[in-house]
Parts: C-alpha cells; structure tokens; sequence
C-alpha cells in the first residue's frame, strides 16, 4: 500500500516536471520567434530609412578640380579659363588689391575669380557651375558679382577702348550715338529693322517675319556700344 503511494508520487512529480519542461521550451520558442521578427523589422526599417548613399567629401572634390584647372596642365587652364596660369594668378592679385575683392569664410578670391571667368568662358549656367565646383547657385551667383564689382572698378585702368570716328553717310546713319541713352539701344534695333524690311519688300512681298543678323549690323552695334560704354565711364568719373 505504502510503496504504491510513493510510485505514484514519483510519477506525479515526473509528469509535472515534464509538463513545466514542455511549457518552457514553448514560452522560450515563442520568445525567440518574436525577438527574430522584430530584429528582422528593425533590419528593414534601418535599411530603407537609414542607409543612405556613402558621404562625399566635397571639400576634396572642390580642391582636386579647382588644382587640376589653374595648379595642372597650362593648356588645361588656357582651354578652360582663357588665361594663362600666371595671368590668372596675376589678375587675381590685381582684384585684390586694386578691386577690393575679398576672400569670404568658405571661397578664396582664387575659386571666385575661376568661377567667373569660367561663365564667361563657356557662357555656362549656374547649375553648370554647381555641379563642378560643388557650391551652391546662391554662393556662385554672390561671387559673380563681387568679382564683377572689382573687375568694374579696376576697368578705368585696365581696359582700352578704341576711337571711332564715323564719317559721311555712316555718320548720318547713327546720328543718334550722340544722344547718349543707352535706352535708344531699341531704336538701333528698330530702324535696323525697319530698314532690312525695306529692302526685302522692295525685292518681294512675303512678310518680314524675322531679321537676319549680318556683319555690318553687328559692327555698328558694336561700335555704338563701346561709345555709349566709354562715355558712361567719364561722365561717372567726372560726376
């Protein structure tokens, strides 16, 4: 009686024992399975919000381009910035100590001034340029203008300007230069205009939709610019 008292004791106690083993390694296998999704949604997350492209150092980038284009190859700065690399150097230090022109906190005179003369080079966009020199279009548009401010007041020494003098029927055919207004720069255009119109309807009678530019147009525009500009340039100084 005794003993069949104690071996279903035993086996109570084993049965139990295996039960609590069993709902452990359930409870420890549900755990584990929770803790693999959320480590796998954590990967995800991390992967799709968090990895980015690797970081450029722009900084470098902007020194090894502005190096290879006025510190490399003599033709490479010729062909890019239209000067020598020592006339560059050279205009660079006559902006500055002529020109006024400032280095700021973040762009030397020498990364201004090659911005500059680069968009007049190749007649390039600010987006261009922005993409090359690693600079935003506002800073590229600021410097622009702070060495155009110092190429205009280092222009009464270093640009030369050449005398016309017109004479005869060419006289009388841009009488107007001596108003000296740079708004008659659209009369130009409109008697140039009117007087192709009438030559072409003398010859034909299709509308004039158009003017073609020709060399002689283009010769007197230039001419009435460089006097305009010149007379500009004295009555300032003598303002």
């Amino acid at each position: 009686m005794d003993s069949s008292v104690v071996d279903n004791s035993i086996t109570s106690r084993k049965r139990k024992r295996d039960e609590d083993e069993e709902e452990l390694e359930r409870t420890m296998f549900v755990i584990v399975s929770v803790i693999t999704m959320l480590l796998g949604v954590m990967a995800w997350y991390h992967n799709k919000y968090f990895v980015k492209e690797p970081a450029h150092d722009w900084e470098i980038e902007r020194h090894g381009f502005l190096n290879r284009l006025y510190r490399g190859a003599e033709r490479d700065c010729v062909e890019q910035l239209r000067l020598s690399k020592r006339a560059f150097f050279k205009l660079c230090r006559i902006l500055q100590e002529k020109g006024q022109l400032v280095r700021t906190r973040n762009v030397p005179t020498t990364e201004a001034v090659a911005m500059f003369l680069h968009i007049l080079a190749h007649n390039l966009k600010y987006r261009v340029v922005h993409f090359s020199y690693c600079r935003s279009k506002e800073t590229i548009s600021r410097q622009f203008n702070n060495v155009l401010r110092a190429m205009m007041k280092v222009g009464n020494d270093y640009l030369k300007f050449h005398d016309y003098n017109l004479e005869g029927s060419e006289a009388n055919k841009w009488r107007w230069f001596e108003l000296q207004d740079l708004e008659l720069l659209s009369v130009v255009d409109d008697e140039l205009t009117n007087q192709q119109r009438e030559r072409v309807r003398n010859n034909t009678t299709d509308e004039v939709t158009t003017v073609q530019v020709t060399e002689e147009w283009t010769t007197s525009r230039d001419i009435l610019a460089m006097n305009m500009f010149a007379e500009y340039q004295v009555r300032r100084n003598f303002a």
